[in-house]
């Protein structure tokens, strides 16, 4: 397959996904659909049609591939990697109120709906089924070091850590990846009616959630976002999942493994991110132009990212 080639082909695994995105931002600007629609199917997806897609990709997998603790340690010491090393440039270069913000902007990804959807387009089941497994370490990771960084720099905040592994213990997707692993070890079979009416309900997850993530895009945002913003987000697009997948490259890793693991760590920030900094007072006018900054670059950067590895290293 020649250099072309391979870039259509590229496109062909990517450009659905962002594609479905670009369609939201189109669909809410026509008025088709609206905050409430937006709720409503963000909602559903979070708490039962991803679950579920998640449940039936484990169960129907091949655990042996699927479950690897080495991927699953790299990724959780990579994720500290880029947690710290992005504090550090904040307390560089960015103004001390806004560094918690720019932090969480710059390591956290959308793994669950971008990084599960590119993984599932390239490769299938096995995107799906270990990247449900590698969901559970990005969730708590992810949530964990998002409070450490947040509550540092605003004042009066405190984490309530039993709060938050009460959230963490009670989220639909780690529920549905600790349910699913004891099932698919046992080699039970599902009846087919179930595993059919799962799959026809798990499909409405992709659609739905990409819809909503270009649904809330804010394109004026943009035109008013300052040179933070679009640090962070290069930072979160370019810099830290080019040394998190060389570092994993170096480390042995390869294939299928090193492929969903750039696209884990090369997603969009996620919009949960602006739902936090909210909640604890923070800028969240920032925090909203990093999700939309880095979700329209995303289109670009993973394409890229994609291409390189398979010209390179045939991941």
């Amino acid at each position: 397959m020649n250099l072309t080639s391979l870039f259509l082909h590229t496109l062909e695994t990517t450009l659905p996904v962002f594609a479905m995105v670009f369609i939201g931002l189109g669909l809410r600007r026509a008025g088709w659909i609206d905050t409430a629609f937006i709720n409503t199917a963000s909602a559903l997806v979070f708490k039962a049609t991803l679950p579920t897609l998640v449940f039936l990709s484990i169960v129907q997998a091949d655990l042996e591939s699927a479950f690897n603790p080495a991927l699953l340690g790299y990724y959780l010491v990579a994720t500290l990697g880029s947690f710290l090393l992005a504090w550090q440039w904040a307390r560089w270069r960015v103004a001390r109120e806004d560094r918690g913000v720019y932090v969480q902007g710059a390591f956290r990804g959308n793994c669950g709906i971008v990084g599960l959807a590119l993984a599932a387009n390239l490769y299938g089941d096995y995107g799906l089924s270990a990247g449900g497994i590698l969901l559970g370490a990005v969730i708590i990771s992810y949530n964990a070091l998002s409070v450490v960084v947040l509550t540092t720099y605003q004042p009066g905040k405190q984490a309530n850590w039993r709060s938050i592994l009460h959230d963490i213990l009670r989220n639909p997707l780690i529920l549905a990846v600790l349910a699913a692993i004891p099932v698919a070890w046992s080699g039970v079979t599902l009846p087919n009616w179930i595993e059919t009416s799962g799959q026809y309900f798990a499909s409405l997850t992709m659609p739905l959630a990409l819809l909503c993530i270009g649904g809330t895009l804010s394109l004026h945002a943009i035109r008013s976002d300052s040179r933070v913003a679009f640090s962070a987000s290069v930072m979160k697009m370019a810099v830290l999942p080019a040394l998190a997948t060389t570092g994993a490259w170096l480390a042995g890793f390869e294939g299928q493994e090193l492929g969903l693991m750039f696209l884990f760590f090369a997603s969009p920030t996620a919009a949960a991110s602006f739902v936090m900094v909210k909640a604890l007072g923070g800028n969240d006018r920032l925090a909203a132009n990093i999700v939309a900054l880095t979700t329209l670059l995303a289109s670009i950067t993973v394409t890229a990212g994609i291409f390189i590895l398979r010209v390179t290293v045939g991941a």
